[in-house]
């Protein structure tokens, strides 16, 4: 069983930074691409960013250039960088474990994330 925690959501100003980062319990091991989701009011989850345990990434369109995925094996860690947040990047950010050569999926509680003025 694979429990995620997230952490850095907040309030940020457009333009502005933010880290979230999730740490896993549970065994991780090459079978899990771990990334993020997001779900702003009214729209379907969305994927923002996965990374492979050998630290191939994967990015929606929205988010190339401004956002940046990582992962820490060893600590069971994945992070995402964003910068030159807008508006629009708002939403309930989730992370997301996936064994790629099964069924389970494992998500976090959701931290959330507001770029306003």
């Amino acid at each position: 069983q694979v429990q995620l925690v997230e952490s850095g959501g907040g309030l940020v100003q457009p333009g502005g930074s933010l880290r979230l980062s999730c740490v896993a319990t549970g065994s991780i091991s090459a079978r899990h691409r771990m990334g993020w989701y997001r779900q702003a009011p009214g729209k379907q989850r969305e994927l923002v960013a996965d990374v492979s345990y050998g630290g191939t990434t994967n990015y929606v369109d929205s988010v190339k250039g401004r956002f940046t995925i990582s992962r820490d094996n060893a600590l069971k860690t994945v992070t995402l960088q964003m910068k030159s947040l807008k508006p629009e990047d708002t939403a309930v950010y989730f992370c997301n474990c996936r064994d790629v050569l099964g069924s389970k999926t494992y998500w976090g509680l959701g931290t959330q994330v507001t770029v306003s003025t």
